[in-house]
């Protein structure tokens, strides 16, 4: 029987997985974010959920309504996602989301229990951020945030 195998030293410009960017930015990031989902885990929230809570409360600091369309613009997610999240949020009576006056669209807002949870995970979620990121001195610290908000430049939509 043939061996189906790829020979990737013909195939790939990179010599070991190691070597990709995309492979080490994939590892970093589920490390990350399992660290973050475990920050996460005694206030019932996932990642995705605690990202929409957050910037719904961010969005609305000035007492503005906003609408999904705002949250899943922000967040870069696609609205029928966003829309999925918020209707779990609401089912744990995280957020209240009300009509609109066009009637089209719903106004997503904290509910208190939303403002005590999101108060109480934002600071477990940045220290978690704080813990992991410790690896870096200040410097590697600069170039890493520099590097990711030149990439970020490329991937506004």
């Amino acid at each position: 029987m043939k061996n189906n195998s790829i020979d990737f030293q013909k195939i790939s410009l990179y010599k070991t997985a190691e070597d990709s960017p995309g492979y080490l930015l994939l590892k970093v990031s589920l490390e990350w974010r399992s660290m973050i989902e475990d920050a996460l885990k005694q206030f019932d929230l996932t990642h995705p959920q605690f990202i929409i809570l957050a910037t719904a409360a961010w969005l609305t600091q000035g007492h503005e309504k906003i609408s999904q369309i705002d949250i899943s613009r922000t967040v870069g997610l696609d609205p029928n996602t966003t829309s999925q999240i918020l209707r779990g949020l609401e089912k744990k009576k995280l957020i209240k989301r009300t009509r609109s006056l066009n009637e089209r669209s719903k106004s997503p807002i904290l509910t208190t229990i939303g403002l005590d949870v999101l108060t109480q995970a934002l600071p477990a979620v940045e220290a978690t951020d704080q813990f992991f990121f410790d690896r870096l001195n200040e410097s590697e610290m600069a170039q890493f945030m520099y590097v990711f908000k030149k990439l970020m430049k490329y991937s506004d939509k």
